[in-house]
């Protein structure tokens, strides 16, 4: 497996930038993926809880936290996106939520105490930036929570990011592609022109990674199923509300069958300690 670069996943989240804060808006597709998890968050979120949410970034997750009524610690690798959340928190108002700001690595965060949160929202996929310490980084999120706590996860797809992507997947040579699915990885020792380093999960890979580090599963999700590869056509979807909640409510349940749950770019899970 690819070793892991905290410098890299730092480097490039700074680097990344206001696009973390616009990603899941700027399309229908993205809006979906936007529904799914906050769905989640608002079955396990409760008012009063108290939140770690790591690989936070510039706050679209934080924001809806607060919302929830989570009192929230922020923590990212990335200096540049914990200022963005600080400057979101304060435009839009959501910075009341907030305890605090830190600069965390996932798989090293001894600043924090033992069992110490109600839950940890680890979502975006920092246990796929992770690669050969993702091991080290749940221990991490295990730690922190509370016994029972609940932590909200979410990683990148192997299949589902095919799925949605699947004419510029095609664009690969078939030897780097064939390289690609047999590791997971994504990473420039399997396709010289990667821009992105990051481990891309099967469904069942996810379940017994989980299972191993003896965490009671309750929930296994893809971020999105049925209108992965639609692009552009649903725009037109999107602006009839009826068709559109119809849409999302369909995507949730779907996103929930076991024959779907390797059909989104993210796979969700969430897990008891």
């Amino acid at each position: 497996m690819h070793e892991y670069s905290s410098q890299w996943v730092a480097n490039y989240f700074d680097d990344y930038s206001e696009k973390e804060w616009e990603r899941l808006v700027k399309t229908p597709t993205e809006e979906v993926k936007l529904f799914i998890h906050t769905h989640y968050l608002k079955e396990y979120i409760r008012s009063g809880d108290y939140v770690l949410e790591i690989g936070a970034g510039a706050g679209r997750f934080t924001q809806i936290l607060v919302e929830l009524g989570a009192r929230v610690i922020v923590a990212d690798i990335s200096e540049k996106q914990l200022n963005l959340n600080k400057k979101y928190a304060e435009e839009l108002g959501f910075i009341k939520g907030i305890e605090d700001w830190f600069q965390l690595d996932i798989c090293d965060m001894k600043q924090l105490e033992n069992h110490q949160f109600d839950s940890v929202v680890c979502y975006g996929g920092p246990l796929s930036y992770v690669f050969d310490r993702r091991d080290i980084a749940l221990q991490e999120i295990l730690r922190v929570l509370k016994c029972k706590g609940k932590a909200l996860l979410s990683v990148m797809s192997l299949w589902g990011s095919i799925h949605e992507f699947l004419p510029s997947t095609l664009k690969v040579t078939s030897e780097d592609n064939a390289n690609i699915i047999k590791t997971g990885d994504l990473c420039p020792e399997n396709f010289h022109g990667a821009n992105h380093h990051c481990h891309l999960f099967r469904a069942q890979e996810l379940v017994k990674f989980l299972e191993i580090n003896q965490t009671q599963i309750l929930t296994i999700s893809a971020s999105n199923c049925l209108s992965a590869a639609w692009g552009e056509r649903l725009l037109e979807i999107r602006q009839d509300t009826t068709k559109w909640q119809d849409l999302l409510l369909m995507e949730l349940e779907a996103s929930r069958e076991q024959g779907c749950s390797d059909m989104g770019t993210h796979i969700i899970a969430i897990v008891e300690k």
